[in-house]
């Protein structure tokens, strides 16, 4: 009876977990970090499709800048360098990159990749902090960035695909949705 509390006992902690198990087996899990989060989801969708608004260089230009950012914000974050507001830097970013999609927003390419790169080194650290107790820093960082760089494909695949058949303000359209997706994840 003692051995089963004892081992009751030392199991909550793990039960009251947000995510238990989460963050500690490498790739898989950080394949599965970028797509449990609404406001993770809109920014990287919203990066490619804007990518597709901009055109020419940026439709690979864009999401480069946010994935070598986010690799840069990773190692700050895993090595314990800290950030201030880095949730509510996320969050913006999913609303601001979404509501750039839906003004069609056509910055100059340097301010474009430098919103993207800023972005993305927040979401990155956020990625690094979170690793703590990860197995594999190497195997983890590949993991979200291959998810992050598909849902960037998923953006810029459907940008292409609504500007092929001249739907510009479907486009846009899914800018308002995915800034709203990202405010309406501050609530839930």
């Amino acid at each position: 009876m003692k051995r089963a509390l004892i081992l009751a006992a030392i199991s909550v902690p793990a039960l009251a977990h947000a995510h238990p198990g989460l963050h500690t087996a490498g790739f898989t899990d950080g394949a599965i970090h970028p797509w449990a989060g609404l406001d993770h989801l809109a920014a990287m969708v919203a990066v490619g499709l804007w990518a597709v608004q901009r055109g020419s260089r940026a439709l690979w230009a864009l999401p480069l800048a946010f994935l070598g950012a986010m690799f840069g914000g990773f190692l700050l974050g895993a090595n314990g360098v800290s950030l201030p507001a880095v949730e509510p830097v996320i969050l913006a970013s999913g609303i601001l990159l979404g509501l750039a999609v839906c003004g069609a927003v056509r910055a100059p390419l340097w301010a474009s990749l430098a919103t993207c790169a800023l972005f993305g080194v927040f979401h990155g650290h956020a990625h690094g902090t979170e690793a703590g107790g990860t197995a594999s820093l190497a195997s983890y960082a590949a993991g979200f960035l291959a998810a992050t760089a598909l849902l960037h494909a998923i953006g810029v695949r459907c940008g292409i695909g609504l500007s092929n058949v001249g739907r510009h303000a479907w486009i846009r359209g899914l800018g308002a949705g995915a800034a709203a997706c990202a405010a309406i994840s501050a609530w839930i």
